[in-house]
C-alpha cells in the first residue's frame, strides 16, 4: 500500500517537472522568434542545422535574442531560488532576494560610478563594453560589501528576525546615500541611474554570459545541497538544531548563497523586482509542498518560465519600442498572484 502511494507520487512530480521542462523549453524558443522583428522558429533550427541563409535573422539570433533568452532564465531560476530561501530562512512570507540589502548596495555602486563621474575623468568617459563592465564592476563590490557586513553581524546575531531588521535598516542607509548623490547630481547622469534601475536583460554580451552563467550555476547546484538544512529550518531552529543541525554554518551558506545569486543578477541586469518574493508563494500555492527538495527544482523552473515570459511582453513583439522590465514584472505579475490567493484561500503552508 505505501510503495503504491510512493510510486504514484513519484510519477506525478514526475510529470509535474517534465511539464514545467517542456513550459520552459517553449519560452525559450518564443523569445528567440518574437520581437521587433518576427523570426519564424524553423528558421532557428535551420541556422543551427547550417540551412540559415538569411545573415541578418542569424546576426540577430545569436547575437541578441540568444544571450538576452538565456540570461532571462539564469537570472528568473536566480531569484526565485532566493526568495525561496530567504522566505524560509527568516520564516517571513515578504523576505526576497534583496531583503539584506543586497540590491541597495549594488545600487550604491552603480550610483557613485554614474554621479561621481565628473570625478572619475576618463573612466566614465568609456562607452560600450567597457562602461558596462564598469558599472557591473562598481555593482558587484557594492554588493560584496554589504554580503560582507551582514556575514559579520550573522556571527555575532543567533535571531534570524534581529538580521532581518538589520539588513533592512542598512537597505534603508544605502538608499539613503543614493538619495543624497541623486539630489547633488546633474539631470543626465540621474537619468542614466533610473535607467539603470529598470533593469535590463537584453545587454548582456556573450563575455558577460561566460561570467554570469557559471557563477548561477554553481550557486543553483549548493542551493540542492542545502534543500534538507531548510526543510529543518522550516520546522524552527531549535528543531534543526536537535537533529543535529549547525545553525550558525547553514544560514551562513544560505546568506552567501542567497547573495552571490541576487549580487550577481543585481549587477549583470540591474534590480528586478517582484521574481524573488512572488515566485515561491506560486510554488507553494500550486503544487502544495513544503518539501524544498521539490521546491528548489519547481521555483527554478516557474522562475525562469516567469521572467522570460515577462521579457516577451516586454519586446512588444512586432513593435520597436520596449517596456521597462521591472514594470512588466510587477504589472501583470501581481494582479495573477492576487488572484492565485483568492482562488487558493485555504492555504495550508506556514512559516
Amino acid at each position: 500500500m505505501i510503495e503504491s502511494h510512493l510510486d504514484e507520487s513519484k510519477k506525478k512530480w514526475n510529470k509535474v517537472f517534465f511539464s514545467l521542462s517542456l513550459g520552459l523549453i517553449l519560452c525559450f524558443l518564443l523569445s528567440i522568434s518574437l520581437g521587433s522583428v518576427s523570426i519564424p522558429l524553423n528558421y532557428f533550427f535551420k541556422h543551427f542545422l547550417g540551412s540559415g541563409d538569411n545573415h541578418v535573422w542569424s546576426n540577430i539570433i545569436i547575437n541578441f535574442r540568444l544571450p538576452k533568452a538565456l540570461t532571462s532564465i539564469l537570472a528568473g531560476s536566480a531569484l526565485a531560488v532566493c526568495g525561496l530561501q530567504m522566505q524560509t530562512l527568516f520564516r517571513n512570507p515578504l523576505a526576497g532576494p534583496f531583503i539584506l540589502g543586497i540590491s541597495s548596495g549594488a545600487g550604491l555602486g552603480v550610483a557613485l560610478v554614474i554621479f561621481l563621474g565628473i570625478w572619475l575623468g576618463g573612466f566614465i568617459g568609456m562607452s560600450g563594453i567597457g562602461r558596462s563592465w564598469l558599472l557591473v564592476g562598481a555593482s558587484g563590490i557594492g554588493s560584496f560589501l554589504v554580503l560582507s557586513v551582514v556575514l559579520i553581524a550573522s556571527f555575532r546575531i543567533r535571531s534570524g528576525v534581529s538580521l532581518l531588521i538589520i539588513g533592512l535598516m542598512f537597505g534603508s542607509a544605502v538608499s539613503a546615500l543614493v538619495s543624497i548623490l541623486q539630489y547633488f547630481s546633474q539631470a543626465e547622469n540621474i537619468q542614466a541611474y533610473v535607467i539603470w534601475t529598470f533593469g535590463s536583460l537584453g545587454s548582456l554580451s556573450w563575455m558577460e554570459l561566460d561570467v554570469m552563467g557559471p557563477i548561477i550555476l554553481l550557486s543553483l547546484i549548493l542551493s540542492f545541497i542545502l534543500s534538507k538544512s531548510l526543510n529543518a529550518l522550516l520546522l524552527g531552529e531549535n528543531y534543526a538544531e536537535s537533529l543535529g543541525l549547525n545553525l550558525k554554518q547553514a544560514r551562513m551558506l544560505i546568506i552567501i548563497n542567497t547573495s552571490i545569486l541576487a549580487g550577481t543578477v543585481t549587477a549583470f541586469c540591474g534590480p528586478i523586482a517582484f521574481i524573488g518574493l512572488a515566485v515561491p508563494h506560486m510554488a507553494r500555492m500550486l503544487f502544495n509542498t513544503g518539501n524544498h527538495l521539490l521546491l528548489t527544482p519547481l521555483v527554478i523552473l516557474l522562475g525562469g518560465i516567469s521572467l522570460t515570459l515577462f521579457d516577451i511582453i516586454a519586446q512588444l513583439p512586432g513593435v520597436q519600442e520596449t517596456l521597462p522590465i521591472n514594470a512588466v514584472t510587477s504589472l501583470f505579475g501581481a494582479p495573477f498572484v492576487i488572484w492565485l490567493i483568492l482562488k487558493k484561500s485555504n492555504l495550508n503552508y506556514q512559516f
